[in-house]
């Protein structure tokens, strides 16, 4: 079962030492030619980290390429990625990160003082396309790296989900809403053994357009 992270310099002391390696990720990336920002997913900047009863912690970034398009095929665009990020991983200490299908990432990590919650990234690549919504860089994998296949799959619902956001959280019992709608969308999606499907960027998608959508059809937004 799911439930917020309490203990606030734990968070913040882990989520400093991630964000700072997803940025350095960021710098790393200009070297292959691609053009990225960072966006936290959920997680500390909306205080939205949720952990899974003594599991560990992890820290979802999504990784926004801008020149996605101009770049080449996806195949390249994630090698090339889990090689910059491998680069900053290395110089930080950390061991190599992992291929998955949706993400890229990294091995859990824990203090060696204080609070020994592990914890770790996944980092998620990201676009748009051309009606302003969010695709995901999927690798298929099929047990033989010549035959996976590497494809963008859009986000429902994910057009305007910043705007959205920016209109939801100025509002204290609103902003409730959206932490305890993604709360019990994580429990729900967990309780089903085989949902691969729904990972933490999916609930906060979901979480958002339910409670915008709710609001207006009251017309309290």
């Amino acid at each position: 079962m799911y439930d917020w992270v309490k203990d606030k310099d734990f968070l913040k002391r882990s989520y400093s030492d991630c964000a700072d390696i997803v940025n350095q990720l960021v710098q790393e990336l200009k070297s292959y030619g691609i053009d990225a920002k960072m966006n936290v997913v959920g997680s500390k900047g909306r205080n939205m980290v949720t952990q899974n009863a003594n599991e560990g912690i992890d820290y979802d970034f999504n990784l926004l390429i801008d020149n996605a398009d101009e770049y080449g095929d996806a195949r390249t665009l994630k090698c090339n990625a889990q090689k910059a990020f491998n680069n900053v991983l290395s110089v930080n200490g950390w061991p190599d990160c992992e291929d998955s299908t949706s993400a890229l990432t990294t091995k859990e990590m824990v203090f060696k003082s204080g609070n020994k919650t592990p914890f770790h990234i996944d980092v998620c690549i990201v676009k748009y396309d051309q009606y302003g919504r969010l695709q995901r860089l999927i690798h298929e994998k099929w047990g033989n790296t010549w035959t996976d296949r590497y494809y963008w799959n859009t986000v429902p619902n994910s057009e305007a989900l910043w705007e959205k956001e920016a209109e939801l959280k100025p509002h204290a019992e609103y902003w409730q809403m959206v932490r305890q709608a993604y709360l019990g969308k994580k429990n729900m999606y967990l309780s089903r053994p085989y949902d691969n499907s729904h990972p933490s960027f999916i609930c906060y998608v979901e979480a958002v357009n339910e409670v915008h959508n709710n609001l207006r059809a009251q017309r309290l937004l």
